[in-house]
């Protein structure tokens, strides 16, 4: 008889662990899956007996032994050993006696549940205790036996069935789990990138395409945003920015930060008042003092052939027109948060886009991708670089074809890790 080894035990075999024994099958098993736990992930499976009767710990090992199945069995002798044991490694199943010296019906339960909320729990119970077994099972054990009427295949089959719900029921609760985020990302996204706000009589025709993309292996949204909006002035006016950090509450900040630019511009907040506008924002709505945020901002008057533009702490932008494709960073000032109340503003630059010219705003994670070893990234003389490889593409393949050219560089060195946002505006204004 191998014995079952744990916290408290008086002696142990010197090969073993201090807190499992494997037991080894005393007759071979059938090799049908469906009837064995054998190699659980490549290792036989850690079933941890919490009881302090060494009879029927005794009766537990003989069950295993019987079963034909290797499994790891550790033993504790109180709730204390366990909970300790729980600590240093999660078993795939506990067999938890109801009555301990240091805890007694459900109080055990929930305290290894509380611990282990991962491994299936299966209750011993005496013979006049059915009723407290059941009471277990609704309070979050998998099942219940009965110690006077165990059988080696019972035993075994209640532990893999066991084993095999708790999985089910995690993998239900993740599950619905990424469901709901991803509902949440939806609703963010939605208020992220909204619908350009258009005026069907303005002087200007504005022409808008818009492009998100997560980072790799994206699984919190970020807070990349923009707008475009037309007064009744007819002026066209956009904005693109970038919210520090990803989750939930970065996203919900560009959100904030987004419906707040369009607000304060449809009211006719302009220059340096708009951004200082939307810096109070940040810092009433923001999470912590380290966050932050970068956009650039412009302004097209009706019939004009030029942009104002404001740059708080972003990057610069691409202008096209008959003569090619060229980077522009006017002058600016810091993030929105950084250094709050920045008493200096943020300048206003006027830049000429001819007519039939195009302005492309982006994110700094279209340029920030390493394509290279160490720091070798794209940056914005990089993309320029390929944007002037496609000079005449119109605006939905020359977007798609510069962030696919940023992808494919990347894509050897670990990818673009941050969300691109792009907005690409393009005027047919009268002459």
């Amino acid at each position: 008889m191998v014995s079952i080894s744990g916290l408290g035990a008086a002696q142990r075999p010197a090969a073993r662990t201090p807190q499992q024994a494997v037991i080894p099958p005393r007759q071979a098993s059938s090799g049908n899956p469906d009837d064995s736990l054998a190699l659980w992930n490549g290792v036989p499976p850690y079933v941890l007996l919490i009881e302090d009767d060494e009879g029927d710990a005794v009766l537990v090992e003989e069950l295993v032994e019987d079963s034909g199945i290797e499994v790891r069995l550790g033993r504790a002798r109180s709730l204390a050993d366990a909970l300790h044991l729980l600590e240093a490694e999660a078993p795939e199943c506990v067999l938890l006696d109801l009555h301990l010296p240091d805890a007694q019906g459900l109080d055990g339960l929930e305290k290894v549940l509380a611990v282990s909320a991962e491994a299936a729990v299966v209750v011993l119970t005496g013979l006049s205790e059915e009723r407290a077994g059941l009471t277990a099972v609704a309070s979050g054990a998998q099942d219940y036996l009965v110690k006077g009427r165990l059988e080696a295949d019972v035993f075994m089959r209640a532990i893999r069935y066991a084993i095999q719900r708790k999985r089910t029921e995690l993998a239900a609760v993740a599950l619905q789990a990424g469901k709901l985020r991803a509902e949440e990302n939806a609703r963010l996204e939605r208020g992220l990138l909204p619908t350009p706000l258009l005026l069907d009589d303005a002087p200007d025709t504005v022409s808008v395409c818009a492009r998100y993309h997560p980072g790799r292996a994206q699984t919190l949204l970020g807070g990349d945003f923009y707008d475009v909006v037309q007064t009744p002035d007819g002026a066209t006016h956009a904005v693109v920015g970038d919210v520090s950090g990803h989750g939930p509450s970065e996203a919900a900040l560009g959100v904030c930060l987004r419906v707040a630019w369009r607000s304060f511009v449809m009211a006719g907040a302009r220059g340096a008042e708009l951004l200082g506008l939307l810096e109070r924002i940040l810092l009433a709505e923001r999470s912590g003092p380290e966050i932050f945020a970068t956009l650039v901002s412009l302004t097209r008057p009706g019939g004009t052939h030029a942009v104002s533009v404001q740059r708080a702490g972003h990057p610069g932008f691409l202008i096209r027109s008959a003569a090619g494709v060229e980077l522009r960073t006017v002058p600016g000032g810091p993030a929105l948060g950084i250094v709050p109340g920045w008493g200096a503003g943020w300048p206003v630059t006027e830049v000429p886009v001819e007519a039939g010219g195009a302005v492309m705003l982006f994110t700094d994670g279209l340029i920030e991708g390493r394509i290279g070893p160490g720091s070798d990234r794209l940056d914005e003389e990089g993309l320029l670089e390929i944007a002037r490889r496609h000079p005449d593409l119109p605006a939905e393949p020359f977007v798609d074809t510069l962030i696919q050219a940023a992808q494919g560089l990347a894509a050897d060195w670990g990818g673009l890790a941050d969300d691109v946002a792009v907005l690409h505006l393009e005027w047919n204004s009268p002459t």
